[in-house]
Parts: C-alpha cells; structure tokens; sequence
C-alpha cells in the first residue's frame, strides 16, 4: 500500500476507535423504501457485483426494495449520487478524488463520501496476440477504445496516453466504448486495442478469449510518470497470468475502488448499507470473486473521502 494510503487507513482507524462510545447501543432503524445503486458498464466487474449488493438489500432489508442500474462508470456515478438521483454507486478513487476537490470533469464540489473501500482495479491494455503493440507509445496511429463516456476507465485512459506523450485524437483515433461493446469491436478487428480499468478477471474479457486470442500489453514505463503527474492513488502492479491464461505476469497500474454515498445520507442507512457489505460477503462473493478481497480492516482506508459517520459507526461497534 502506498504511503499516503497506508497514512490515511491509520488516521481513519485511530479515528474510529477515538469515537468508541459516542453513539448509544441502540441498533440504528432499518432503512426503508427503494435503494438504487448506480453499477457501471455490462460486462464489467461493477456491474457484476453490483447486482449481488442490490440482491443484498432486497433479501436482508425487508422494507427495502433494490434498483440497480447499469451506467457509463464511476464519473457517471458521481455526477448521480451528488444530484441525489441514486443512494449508492461504485467509483474509483482517482475520480472521486476529482470531484470532491470539484475538479474537471465535474464542474464543482460533489457532496460523496465513502462507506468502504472495497477491491483494487487493474488497468487493462487488451490487443490480439498476434499484434505488433508491445508498449503504450506503440498505440500511435491506432484505433484504440478508451472506455465508455462517463467511466474512471476514460479519465484514466486519457492520462495514460498523456504521460505516453501521446494526444487522443490526434496521434491516437480514439474511440468511447463500454467494455463489452470494446470487446466486440476487437474481435471484429475493427479497433486495434482497448484500456478497461477493472477488477480481476473481468467478464467480457474472459468471454473474448474463447472467440479471439488476445494479450495484454506492460505498462511498466509509464507507471512512475502517471505516478509523478497524478498522485500515489496510482500504484504499480501486476496481473496475474492465471487471470487470462497468459504466459506471464504484466505490469501494470492499480488503484482502489469504493462504495460512495452522499454526505448527507442518514447515519442509520449508512450504517446498514455498510453492514450488509460485511455480513453478506459471502453471498457477494458467489456474484463476484473480487468481493473476497472486502476486510474491514482495510475497508476504512478511503482516502482521500470521507468515511460516511454511519459506515465509521458500523466498523467501531464491529471492531474486535
């Protein structure tokens, strides 16, 4: 874990055990009515995990009713969440990160804060194994997929190019396409490669290796300047070879995912939709592997938001 990372999980866990005590005991009311949680893109592991959270909710709330939505992704979610148009969404911390300070994309301060951190996403270079691409610069005079309109994948994709010095549009033909339709255009050879940033594995990208060989390409050389330029959200990693039948591990970049709320959220929802994450993670992790990687001990460190006062609540009165 990077140091700011590993900083702000202790600050947030001194915090919580400072607070011991000033709530009562009482178990805060049940939340009632429809909950919606904005996911991401079909296909993708939001979507996937999404759906075992909004099963959550309906089987262990009973006066709670679930609506999950597929969306374009995180910048998306934000946008939602702070126009009160959906309770819960999934985000990744590098836009989360912009729309509190109210940064572009967003065109203001967005009032999320987070009830947990929830698993890593890894971001994912995907060309056919036989093509030529062996490195980021190497994507120049290509048709390349950056994500969907409204996903972290595309904000992301954009400063991967910068740093690769690189100019969407211009030295790349870009392309805006959520990851399953992404999936179809390479196979169909109609682009040449595509970023995702997802957990592990990711659906549609299994799904691709049984119609289209394919490998993903190092990023290695252009970790420590996306580093440098943007923040240690970012932090270099691998994948797994196990992950997509590879013959060896890739480097590449990851960086958290969180469940976000807004700030002014009841404390006593909060601390339920926090509570059904961990008492229903088993359940979670039959909708999707990543799932097994939630640990409240971790769960906390969600800088740089805010952890939501009923999720900080939850994770005090659960501490052992």
């Amino acid at each position: 874990m990077p140091v700011a990372r590993l900083l702000a999980a202790t600050i947030a866990l001194m915090m919580v055990m400072l607070l011991a005590g000033c709530t009562g005991s009482d178990e805060p009311s049940r939340p009632s009515g429809e909950i919606s949680v904005a996911t991401g893109n079909q296909g993708g592991v939001y979507a996937e995990y999404g759906a075992g959270y909004g099963d959550l909710i309906e089987r262990r709330l009973p006066d709670a009713s679930a609506r999950v939505l597929h969306t374009g992704g995180s910048v998306d979610n934000l946008r939602r969440v702070g126009a009160g148009n959906v309770q819960v969404a999934f985000t990744l911390a590098d836009s989360a990160a912009d729309a509190v300070a109210g940064r572009a994309p967003f065109t203001g301060r967005v009032p999320v804060v987070a009830l947990a951190a929830l698993y890593d996403n890894y971001v994912q270079l995907v060309v056919p194994a036989d093509s030529p691409v062996r490195s980021v610069r190497e994507l120049r005079g290509r048709r390349v997929s950056v994500g969907a309109a409204g996903s972290g994948t595309a904000l992301l994709a954009e400063r991967i190019l910068k740093v690769a010095g690189l100019s969407a549009g211009k030295d790349v033909s870009t392309v805006r396409l959520d990851v399953r339709e992404a999936t179809a255009a390479l196979a169909a050879g109609r682009i040449d490669a595509f970023l995702w940033s997802g957990g592990l594995p990711t659906a549609a990208i299994t799904e691709l290796r049984r119609t289209l060989p394919i490998r993903l390409v190092d990023l290695g050389d252009v970790v420590a300047d996306l580093t440098r330029s943007y923040g240690e959200l970012y932090t270099e990693t691998t994948v797994p070879a196990v992950v997509y039948g590879a013959q060896s591990a890739v480097t590449t970049v990851s960086l958290p995912n969180f469940l976000v709320v807004r700030r002014d959220m009841p404390d006593a929802e909060a601390y339920w939709l926090t509570r059904l994450l961990f008492e229903g993670q088993s359940q979670l992790i039959r909708a999707h592997p990543e799932a097994r990687r939630l640990d409240r001990r971790t769960a906390i460190a969600t800088y740089p938001l805010d952890l939501h006062p009923g999720a900080a609540r939850w994770f005090r009165e659960s501490h052992p």
